[in-house]
């Protein structure tokens, strides 16, 4: 067998590299990277872990990352043994309209009680971190939407064309 890496690998190999530099386990990457272009677009664990050259236990892992993170869903496969998983078109725009924007600005507001209020000392990282994630919660609808309605109107145009 060949050391040589698929375009495919390659591209996964690469996303792992990019998620690892912003502090994501390597596997989680190569996860991501991989159903972002598999063909067929559902994948076993089996699957996975054989195409990436992972563990088990890696790929348990990172599915479940990928999962609890709305990226990819279980999807069923008739005929076949394992549990397969899919990322949609939408599964960025997912995770982004969770509501882990508001659960992250109520853990600021929880830290802020916790040490007296805004003006205790060290509350500055506090208060400016709620009002960061309160920004964000507030203006992220409207942002997803105006995607929403650009991406609709750019696709329309595509096709007509």
């Amino acid at each position: 067998m060949s050391d040589e890496l698929t375009p495919e690998r390659h591209f996964a190999e690469d996303a792992g590299v990019v998620l690892s530099g912003m502090g994501m386990p390597p596997a989680f990457g190569k996860l991501l990277g991989w159903l972002l272009i598999c063909d067929p677009p559902h994948q076993t664990s089996t699957e996975l872990a054989h195409a990436l050259g992972l563990s088990k236990g890696s790929v348990s892992a990172g599915m479940r990352m990928l999962e609890n993170g709305k990226l990819v869903r279980r999807v069923p496969t008739p005929g076949r043994r394992g549990t397969a998983y899919e990322m949609t078109p939408e599964a960025f725009l997912r995770a982004v309209e969770s509501d882990q924007y508001r659960v992250f600005r109520e853990l600021m507001e929880r830290g802020l009680e916790l040490l007296g209020g805004e003006d205790a000392p060290g509350a500055d990282r506090l208060a400016y971190s709620r009002d960061f994630y309160a920004f964000i919660e507030r203006e992220l609808p409207q942002l997803v939407a105006r995607f929403k309605r650009e991406h609709d109107t750019n696709k329309e145009a595509r096709s007509d064309g």
